[in-house]
């Protein structure tokens, strides 16, 4: 009987084995974080070099001036800063919250229960992926005047709790749980919710990782929401404020803009640096059944 062993993806230690892949890694690891310098020092780049041609890629003389403006364009404006912060905030983690319970029940139940209908919806799932969020624009806007939605909070937050691609990965990742340890916590008295919980939920966390990175960047950098669905000034988030502000700035909207990107960007790679190992070992595991 041969006995696999599990590996992490990626390794702690280093062994000389793996320099043949670092010959070859470390370019193409330089060459896509530079993107992530360019961000971070254009929003340190004062007017003239902002201008500057040829284009500088590293900033010669950094600057506060940019962010100086971003607020001072803020400090102008009706609604404070802090409130777009507040909501954006709010908004953000009610929906991961949101976004994980129902994203995780529903790939347990499809993955370990058994009812009707449960072949069809998956694939309406499947058929979901295929959708550009443009194309369901209108059809979202209807439902959420009808049901009473508009200019509400909730607007914010219900409309994108149903991920499909999120209940896709955590459903790869349920099945590979056995079914022997799923019958084993219901011999000792447990039921479906204290399975789920107990059992099903610690065993998932990577796919949980992974889908609320990518709820993480929904919510945040969602200003559709904000835009079509909401009138009130003081329930719209800092992503659409951002994007206001920006624009018809004049010269000094170009140095805004570059710092509300940063503003925007820094949340997002922490985030994903932070359990970037969950997300690889999601990735690697999501195909295997």
């Amino acid at each position: 009987m041969a006995v696999f062993n599990q590996t992490k993806i990626n390794p702690k230690s280093f062994h000389i084995s793996q320099m043949r892949f670092l010959w070859y890694l470390i370019p193409l690891a330089i060459l896509m974080v530079l993107p992530i310098i360019y961000i971070i020092s254009t929003a340190f780049k004062p007017i003239d070099e902002l201008f500057a041609y040829p284009p500088k890629f590293f900033v010669q003389n950094p600057t506060l001036i940019n962010f100086k403006n971003l607020f001072r364009q803020t400090a102008v404006s009706g609604i404070p800063f802090s409130r777009y912060l507040f909501n954006s905030i709010v908004v953000t983690i009610i929906g991961i919250a949101g976004t994980l319970i129902l994203s995780a029940t529903s790939a347990y139940g499809l993955s370990k229960l058994r009812f009707k209908m449960k072949k069809p919806l998956f694939s309406i799932n499947q058929y979901a992926l295929m959708f550009v969020p443009i194309a369901v624009t209108i059809p979202r806007f209807l439902i959420i005047v009808n049901v009473g939605l508009f200019d509400s909070f909730a607007a914010h937050i219900l409309p994108l709790l149903a991920m499909p691609v999120g209940l896709f990965l955590i459903k790869q990742f349920v099945d590979q749980v056995p079914e022997e340890l799923l019958d084993a916590a219901k011999i000792d008295g447990a039921n479906d919710y204290q399975i789920f919980w107990q059992v099903v939920l610690p065993i998932i966390k990577p796919a949980l990782a992974t889908v609320a990175i990518l709820a993480f960047q929904s919510f945040w950098n969602n200003e559709i929401t904000s835009t079509l669905y909401i009138n009130d000034d003081s329930k719209k988030t800092i992503a659409f404020f951002l994007s206001t502000i920006t624009s018809g700035s004049g010269v000094a909207g170009v140095g805004i803009s570059a710092a509300a990107s940063l503003f925007m960007f820094l949340p997002n790679i922490i985030i994903f640096i932070i359990i970037q190992n969950k997300v690889m070992d999601t990735m690697a595991h999501s195909g295997i059944k």
